[in-house]
């Protein structure tokens, strides 16, 4: 009985040690259980490994709703190394602040016209890096037709051509061949593999060249031949489509200077006259002509950029 206090330490610190280490075991089980779902439920583009995600509760929540999976394939097509959930997250204060530049710098009913360009404005800047690389992939598709003919012609299946081409090209086409890549190797048809990269990068020439594939390997036809074909009218398009972006760059220019003198001459009137904005939106009739004017600029650029747009 002598020995009982410090046998009673020695259980209880036994305890403790058996405690954490089972805490331990647990987060570390929970946390690999996370990761496992995240990455079999991910249908988007995976971030590159070492990197620690934030918002993963607000992540997994997000992706069980309708905006949260539009928003996870929106991302996977413009190649972003983003979360829905951190996206929506950095999303939210960019609008918060701009709500409150606005309200500060104009006046407080410019806050929520401030929220709602910005809102429209993170939906533009996906479809404008989703835009920018599907661009980018179209610049790759001759190369990458080029690639699949050779390695056709030297004896190789199509599945190990499509594989070889992901290794040899650079982002975007290897990525987006790699995924195509890992989807033939888990026994999926060409069609369906190569139709999801459509869906994802939609583009004429990209249709084309699917096409080309999917018909050459379902009737077993001459797919060399197509595809030297294909490379040469590719390379024709690519040039195309290169001119009328340097013949249109100048309205392209005018659809975003139009606007920002707009936002320039209202700086300019509140800067002169300080408190104008205030006075001005203080009354009914101010706030209808600030929205009206507001609309004619939107309708403006709208019309401005449906008319520099040619599909080549």
């Amino acid at each position: 009985m002598t020995n009982l206090p410090l046998l009673t330490i020695g259980v209880t610190l036994l305890a403790g040690v058996t405690g954490v280490a089972g805490l331990h075991a647990y987060s570390g089980g929970r946390a690999d259980r996370d990761a496992l779902v995240d990455r079999l439920s991910h249908t988007g583009h995976i971030p590159e490994a070492g990197r620690r995600r934030r918002f993963r509760a607000l992540d997994s929540r997000l992706r069980k709703t309708g905006l949260g999976r539009k928003l996870e394939l929106k991302l996977a097509a413009t190649g972003l190394e983003i979360t829905p959930g951190e996206f929506f997250v950095f999303a939210v204060v960019a609008l918060a602040g701009l709500w409150m530049i606005a309200s500060s710098l104009l006046a407080s009913f410019f806050g929520p016209v401030a929220a709602l360009i910005g809102l429209w404005g993170t939906n533009a800047f996906l479809n404008w890096q989703r835009t920018k690389r599907t661009e980018h992939f179209i610049n790759q598709l001759p190369e990458l037709a080029r690639i699949l003919a050779n390695a056709t012609q030297a004896g190789l299946a199509l599945r190990t051509s499509i594989g070889m081409a992901a290794d040899e090209l650079e982002d975007p086409a290897g990525e987006e061949l790699a995924r195509v890549a890992r989807r033939l190797a888990v026994g999926e048809s060409l069609e369906d593999a190569m139709s999801e990269l459509t869906d994802r990068l939609p583009s004429r020439e990209l249709v084309v060249l699917v096409t080309t594939l999917v018909l050459s390997n379902r009737a077993g036809g001459t797919v060399v031949s197509s595809l030297r074909n294909l490379t040469e009218t590719l390379e024709e398009r690519k040039e195309t489509r290169r001119e009328v972006k340097t013949q249109l760059s100048q309205v392209t220019v005018t659809a975003y200077a139009v606007p920002a003198f707009g936002l320039g001459a209202m700086l300019l009137m509140n800067a002169v006259m300080p408190g104008a904005l205030d006075r001005m939106t203080g009354a009914l009739i101010g706030q209808v002509a600030v929205i009206v004017s507001l609309a004619l600029y939107a309708i403006g650029f709208l019309v401005i950029r449906r008319l520099s747009k040619i599909d080549v």
